[in-house]
């Protein structure tokens, strides 16, 4: 019967061991708003984990209001992986600006596409063409972005640096991407704040309805060197003429870099295979948006200020990247 007994124990078992075999761990990726791009590199950040059968873990990507939320769900631990506003990951690893508690939890994987500004008003309120048309609305709508959100934050970070009194000139609402461009078309606002990699979905769309009736606004190199008083990290940005509908002439605005990042207690292997996966298929990513077309392992470190992920770390040096000591997290 002890026999028997060991048997049936020993089969339930292996047969138990054997069922958990080809099960992936899985890890929650939060991103931004549907009509960002944020959100649609991160689902095709997850298909591609996906498609891989010996990574051993998959990826769920969930939208969010944006890099503010981001920082919170990591923090939780309600998400292992995100993608920030490059600002976002040295205010956090810092504690400054609006993120007043230090969140060290987290490293860097990679830098992604340039986050581009596009501060878009009714060209009618448009002399110039300069961001800081934005002060001559006298207390007109203007959308900033969700409460919370990378685009609410950025935003007003740019405000104050350029001397805009919102507070004064403009009336904030707070809307996502795509309510924001039903919003103007209808003329519930005047202009809107839409910082992502073009082409961006709710951009294009104002564009296709508006055309002419609305200006993306213009930022110079005194504007960019003023926006960089706390940290280097906006750099001059042309939006090329036909990126979206109607646009006949190139835009120059401003950008700074997008972040992938884990929790830090992600472990090395997982991160390791998400680094290679991302670099090895960035082909397949480039194909499915446009904003990814301007990666490249070259210069996968520009713009990290968090260190790099230990997992990250191994596979920059196995391709022979030069990593600043910044982030080598000693």
């Amino acid at each position: 019967m002890a026999r028997i007994t060991f048997a049936f124990l020993l089969t339930f078992l292996i047969s138990a061991c054997s069922d958990q075999v080809g099960v992936r761990s899985t890890y929650i990726l939060t991103t931004g708003t549907t009509g960002g791009t944020f959100y649609p590199v991160g689902v095709a950040l997850s298909t591609l984990v996906s498609a891989q059968e010996d990574v051993g873990f998959s990826i769920s990507s969930i939208s969010s209001a944006g890099s503010m939320e981001n920082i919170k769900l990591m923090r939780d631990n309600q998400a292992q992986f995100a993608i920030l506003l490059g600002i976002f990951g040295a205010w956090a690893y810092e504690g400054s600006g609006p993120i007043r508690n230090p969140y060290k939890n987290f490293r860097s994987i990679s830098a992604m596409w340039p986050n581009v500004e596009h501060f878009i008003l009714r060209s009618d309120l448009v002399s110039d063409g300069g961001v800081r048309n934005i002060s001559g609305i006298d207390g007109e709508r203007f959308s900033i972005g969700m409460r919370n959100s990378g685009a609410e934050y950025t935003g007003i970070y740019i405000f104050d640096a350029l001397g805009i009194d919102y507070d004064s000139e403009l009336s904030i609402a707070y809307m996502g991407y795509g309510p924001s461009a039903n919003a103007l078309q209808d003329g519930n606002i005047v202009g809107m704040n839409i910082p992502a990699g073009p082409p961006v979905t709710a951009v294009t769309r104002a564009f296709a309805l508006m055309g002419e009736e609305m200006t993306v606004l213009e930022f110079t190199q005194e504007d960019i060197e003023t926006m960089n008083h706390e940290f280097p990290l906006w750099e001059t940005f042309k939006i090329e003429a036909g990126t979206y509908p109607t646009q006949e002439e190139s835009i120059n605005t401003a950008a700074s870099p997008n972040i992938f990042v884990a929790r830090e207690d992600v472990s090395e292997e997982i991160v390791y295979n998400m680094t290679k996966l991302l670099w090895e298929n960035l082909a397949t990513l480039q194909e499915i948006h446009g904003a990814t077309r301007s990666m490249a392992i070259e210069i996968a470190l520009n713009g990290l200020s968090v260190p790099l992920h230990p997992g990250a770390l191994r596979y920059y040096q196995e391709q022979g990247l030069n990593v600043p000591d910044h982030l080598l997290g000693k």
